[in-house]
Order: C-alpha cells, then sequence, then structure tokens
C-alpha cells in the first residue's frame, strides 16, 4: 500500500506516520522543511501549494491520500479534481469548528456554523471554520465519490499544547519565566474537548483503506470533556512540580484579551465561547474510543516532557509587551534577542 501524507508532519502526521510504517506501509510524506531520513517514511520538502511541485507528486497512483494542508477556498477547488484522481481514497482533514453551538453532544451530522450564523460580516469571511465548511461541501459535490472527511478537534501533542486559543508560546513560556499567564475567565468557565494526536491518529489509521468510509465524515475526539480552568489547573500543578514555584494568572476581561492575542476574534466568539462535547458513536464502530488517552494524565506526561526539554518557536514580542503592560510585568532585555526586536518590546510596553 502507498499512502501520501500532505503536510503530513504536525500533531498528528507524525504519529499517522509512525503507525502506517509500523505495519509495512510505504509512506511518503511531504513538508516545507527539511526533515532528518527515517526508516521506511521518505520525506519531500516542498510547498504543497506550488503546483509545481504538487502535480508530479499527484501523477503517481497512491492508495490513499492524507491532506493535512490548510487551504483558502478557491485554492481548493482549483484542484479537488486533480487529488481526487491521484487516489483511491482522499482523506480530507477538516475539523470541528464548523459545527455550530450545540447544548447536546455534537454528532456528524449536527448543524454547521455557515448554516446557522446570521453574521454576515463574518459570512463574507473566508475564516478557518468557514472554509473548512465550504471544502467538504466543495468534496460532496464533486463527481467522484472517493473520499473522506475527518473533523479533529483540538489535537494536543508533546511540543502542542494549548490553553483556550493560545499556543505554549503565548502562555507557557510567560509561566517558565516567571511572568503572569494571561486568561480571561469567559474561556476558561467553557467546556472543550482534548484528544492525543496519537488517538486521532489511530482513528485515521482506521479508516485507510476501508471502502465502507468512503463519503461518511467522522469526528475523531476523546470521549472526555472538562472545562479550560481545570486545564489550567492541571498546567499550574505540573509547572510548579517542575520549577518550585506556582504560576501567576492574570485575568482579564475578554475585550482585553482580544486585544492581546493574536488569533481571530472569531475563533473565539465561534468556537472557544462554546461548550464542546462530542458524540462519538460513528467512529466508535471504526477504532476503540474507549482506548484514548485518559486527558488529565496524557497532559501531564505531555507537559512534564517539554518543560524537561523546552522548544518555543518564536515569540511575539509586541504582545508580550502588551501583555506585560497590562499585568504591569516586565520582560529583561536580555532575554530578548535582536535590537529590533528589544526596541518593539519598549515601545510598546512603555
Amino acid at each position: 500500500m502507498k499512502v501520501l501524507l500532505i503536510a503530513g508532519t504536525g500533531a498528528m502526521g507524525k504519529h499517522l506516520t509512525q503507525i502506517l510504517v509500523s505495519k509495512g506501509v510505504n509512506v511518503v510524506v511531504t513538508s516545507r522543511t527539511k526533515k532528518k531520513p527515517q526508516k521506511g517514511v521518505k520525506y519531500i520538502q516542498g510547498n504543497a501549494k506550488d503546483l509545481a511541485f504538487l502535480k508530479p507528486l499527484l501523477e503517481i497512483k497512491w492508495d490513499t491520500i492524507v491532506d493535512f494542508m490548510v487551504y483558502k477556498t478557491e485554492e481548493f477547488r482549483s484542484i479537488i479534481d486533480l487529488l481526487l484522481s491521484a487516489t483511491k481514497q482522499y482523506i480530507f482533514l477538516s475539523s470541528a469548528r464548523v459545527y455550530s453551538n450545540s447544548n447536546t453532544p455534537l454528532k456528524e451530522n449536527s448543524q454547521l456554523l455557515i448554516d446557522s450564523t446570521d453574521d454576515a460580516t463574518y459570512i463574507a469571511t473566508d475564516e478557518y471554520a468557514l472554509a473548512k465548511a465550504r471544502q467538504e461541501y466543495a468534496l460532496i459535490d464533486a463527481a467522484s465519490d472517493n473520499w473522506t472527511i475527518i473533523r479533529p478537534y483540538i489535537t494536543y501533542s508533546e511540543d502542542r499544547i494549548q490553553l483556550g486559543v493560545l499556543e505554549k508560546e503565548d502562555w507557557l513560556y510567560r509561566a517558565l519565566k516567571g511572568r503572569s499567564i494571561i486568561f480571561t475567565k469567559d474561556i476558561a468557565s467553557k467546556i472543550s474537548t482534548l484528544t492525543y494526536g496519537l488517538d486521532v491518529a489511530c482513528g485515521i489509521k482506521a479508516i485507510i483503506g476501508d471502502k465502507e468510509s468512503l463519503t461518511k465524515i467522522f469526528h475523531i475526539t476523546n470521549n472526555q470533556s472538562m472545562k479550560w480552568q481545570n486545564i489550567l489547573d492541571i498546567y499550574i500543578s505540573i509547572i510548579e512540580k517542575n520549577t518550585g514555584y506556582k504560576a501567576k494568572i492574570f485575568y482579564t476581561s475578554l475585550d482585553q484579551f482580544l486585544e492581546i492575542t493574536p488569533y481571530s476574534k472569531y475563533q473565539i466568539y465561534y468556537d472557544r465561547l462554546y461548550n464542546r462535547k462530542f458524540d462519538n458513536s460513528a467512529i466508535a464502530l471504526k477504532v476503540d474510543v474507549n482506548s484514548f488517552r485518559d486527558t488529565e494524565e496524557q497532559l501531564k506526561l505531555c507537559l512534564n516532557k517539554f518543560i524537561k526539554e523546552p522548544n518555543f518557536l518564536s515569540i511575539n514580542w509586541k504582545r508580550e509587551a502588551l501583555k506585560d503592560r497590562l499585568c504591569k510585568e516586565y520582560t529583561p532585555l536580555r532575554e530578548i534577542k535582536g535590537y529590533r526586536q528589544k526596541v518593539k518590546y519598549l515601545v510598546y510596553r512603555y
């Protein structure tokens, strides 16, 4: 079996690669950055949005293509036929953010946000949740019926640990430097569902090559849900265990939080301010969801591992300055690399 993972180096893709290789599958993974050689895997460096790079790959007939790419809607529509014609099964990674708010656990046929919102300004955008829904509809309307849609929700790993809408660079970096985590009780009070990347990968593996999964939609999520405040409490306990001090929390209003976060306000208003629970009965027919990792225990393991071997991506010093200004804290200039970044920090801090 030959499987192509497009942009398959993230929290789900890395685990899926390992699972497939262990089963003797011939795996090819595209990546924008150079990857170290790995037994049983062929990494091809390039931008999958560049047709000059993508077309030669799609001239090969694949048993399954798993597509982790994030497209703009028109980009996806322009290559959908190319993708579908290159494989027996095309697996499209959508998102559970496509769902509307719901007072009951979400099912695959639950109402979608794009079909329910009356926010004309929002609908006029191609924001992530809307784009994914439009791309799902494009697949459903396509002439081919060799597709499967996956809707993962918040997926974490040893190097991706989220708090609400915040990535680790936005909250964990501050905590480990002894500065306050900026959060809002508007999100802290909401229920969410986090799933370990390996568990999602197991769900995807279960439908690869499964003819019954064609033209079907599945969300792959944990059965456990908890409030963001409880998740934050778990993080604080692990930080204290590793550092010997209790991380400080600065709760701010939602308006102030929006000012200091680099993420879309729509992601907050139309997802993180919703309670998110899921009915997993559909994917449970393909994989044992009861075997998925316990959220609290696995989050502890991931955070423990990261703290012992920290590896942060670039820090946004403008945002850090705004956070420090809000809670009257200060970042030592020696911590900030580069003259321009130091100046940027000082300008926005004062």
